[in-house]
């Protein structure tokens, strides 16, 4: 069913919300979490909102969600817990090590507090929304629903890398922040204004630009190393990930996933809702819309607010108010702003051919649904000397969004392949991908690949990307490139552009040609790559979409 989901507004007989109060609580290792605790200034008792965060629970409150007196006064005990290590919580933080226990110990906490009911939700976005998935499947036994948002699924394919390569930007700016957040905690004024200054500007620029100098010198407060020289699946990624624990995971747990075209951790998001639909007894819903890793993004059309999705959802599953509305996956379109109820999420089965005169990089090639009679080669040289910028997408956090990629589009080092105008309205709706005959001259090279929509006006919007790093060995006939999921219907006059590049940065880091890992490379140490692409009947190169 596609129609026009309404925005949900809930009418509530708002209740007085006692003064917040600093509580804390001890994990079964003996470590003290401090809280903030938010609840009805009246008699009775209600569910439990849990919200345990890595930035620091001051500051936290509002950047996605309402403000927690919002929740507490349409009847809901509202709990801040900062996480080990984490803002005046005791401990040391490591990324994602503590939360299965650490959460579960909470939930059991938090069902105890004064006017609780005993049934425990959860919510939070990025880290706190894997911290949900986490405490899950430690099976809670007062934990009823969770509401991650933003939140992905596996610590290595949707936090630290991407199509094998390193997630430079979104890896960066977020060890920075944590590092900074390190730093202050011990008092190290000099490292905590250097990690700052470093995390509004990354310090990509330095002689290593996968480890600038700011992270060499105050490694000891962060992570990135860790993750910077492990780029491959293993026990080590498997131990962190929720996907991981998929066999521990209840089946009788509420769960709302919340995730955005322009939110980097989305693919992962999309496989939990697949898996745990599979296997849950309880309802299961996928909401993806304009939204970003921070934040709304600039959108068409009214789009409810993390707040009110959660609210009505909350009051379903928690309160048994409600009817259920929608179906389990609602999409946002983000051409026309509407939202698009869905049962699942459809696969890619249209197929468009690229073709081309061997020009795809000056006047460009084509998309088409019928195979090309001929036999072509396109050449792309990448010059890491000026590396084809991320514009827009998903992949740089702070430039999140649709952005205008005509410029872009038009350099040599990036070939283009376009459809024809369309004759009549095309919807999109579900996973992309791209099978490539792509080779190169060097041992390990890059696609970056991206799809917009090019405008009757010329605007060229980017709808989904994909990237991919090749090492030595890797199959590329064809080279499969996973393009994350889309929704948007194209209006008549509009046309599809499927533009290819060697390089994304700085959402990635340029590769050098060597073979050599990005914490390794210097930027002199870069060489010029060429990237042969084909397309025809022996090599078909095509673009699956779900049309």
């Amino acid at each position: 069913m596609t129609h026009l989901a309404p925005v949900i507004h809930q009418s509530h007989d708002l209740l007085p919300v006692r003064p917040p109060e600093t509580v804390s609580m001890r994990t079964r290792d003996g470590v003290r979490l401090d809280a903030d605790l938010y609840r009805p200034d009246a008699a009775g008792t209600w569910p439990v909102l849990l919200l345990r965060v890595a930035c620091g629970r001051r500051t936290a409150l509002t950047s996605h969600y309402a403000h927690p007196r919002w929740y507490a006064a349409r009847g809901y005990v509202v709990v801040v817990q900062d996480v080990r290590g984490r803002g005046t919580s005791d401990g040391r933080f490591r990324p994602f090590e503590a939360e299965r226990e650490d959460g579960a110990d909470a939930v059991a906490w938090a069902a105890s507090l004064p006017g609780s009911s005993g049934v425990v939700a959860m919510y939070g976005c990025g880290y706190a929304g894997m911290a949900q998935w986490l405490a899950l499947a430690e099976r809670p036994a007062a934990l009823r629903a969770v509401a991650p948002a933003f939140a992905g699924w596996d610590v290595f394919s949707d936090w630290a890398y991407e199509g094998g390569a390193f997630r430079l930007a979104d890896a960066m700016g977020w060890a920075l922040r944590t590092a900074a957040e390190a730093a202050r905690r011990v008092e190290d004024g000099t490292g905590h204004r250097i990690l700052s200054d470093a995390a509004r500007s990354l310090p990509i620029d330095d002689e290593i630009p996968s480890r600038p100098q700011a992270l060499r010198d105050y490694a000891r407060y962060s992570h990135y190393d860790d993750w910077l020289t492990n780029p491959v699946p293993g026990p080590a990624w498997t131990a962190l990930s929720p996907k991981g624990m998929l066999a521990d995971m209840p089946a009788d747990v509420a769960v709302l996933q919340l995730g955005g075209w322009h939110d980097p951790r989305l693919a992962g998001t999309l496989d939990a809702h697949d898996l745990i639909t599979a296997r849950s007894r309880a309802p299961v819903r996928l909401v993806v819309g304009p939204w970003g890793a921070d934040g709304p993004a600039a959108a068409p059309g009214e789009a409810p607010t993390l707040d009110t999705l959660q609210l009505a959802w909350w009051e379903r599953v928690l309160k048994g108010q409600g009817a259920d509305r929608g179906g389990p996956v609602r999409l946002h379109d983000v051409e026309t702003g509407r939202w698009h109820d869905l049962p699942t999420l459809p696969a890619a089965e249209a197929v468009l051919h690229l073709a081309s005169d061997g020009l795809a990089n000056r006047q460009g090639g084509r998309l088409a649904p019928e195979m090309p009679d001929f036999e072509a080669l396109d050449v792309v040289v990448h010059d890491p000397r000026t590396p084809v910028p991320t514009v827009g997408g998903h992949a740089v956090p702070s430039a999140a969004g649709r952005l205008d990629r005509s410029a872009v589009d038009r350099r040599p080092d990036v070939a283009t392949y376009t459809s024809l105008p369309l004759d009549e309205p095309l919807m999109l709706a579900g996973r992309v991908a791209l099978d490539l005959w792509v080779e190169a001259d060097a041992p390990s090279f890059d696609v970056s690949a991206v799809l917009s929509v090019v405008r009757p006006d010329g605007q060229v919007l980017p709808l989904t990307q994909g990237h991919a790093r090749v090492e030595p060995g890797d199959p590329t006939r064809p080279l499969t490139i996973a393009m994350r999921a889309a929704c948007a219907t194209l209006a008549p006059g509009s046309a599809l552009r499927l533009s290819l590049a060697g390089s994304c940065f700085p959402a990635y880091p340029v590769n050098p040609g060597t073979g050599a890992e990005p914490g390794e490379t210097r930027r002199v140490d870069a060489l010029p790559i060429t990237l042969l692409i084909h397309s025809g009947p022996d090599r078909p190169s095509r673009l699956r979409l779900p049309a």
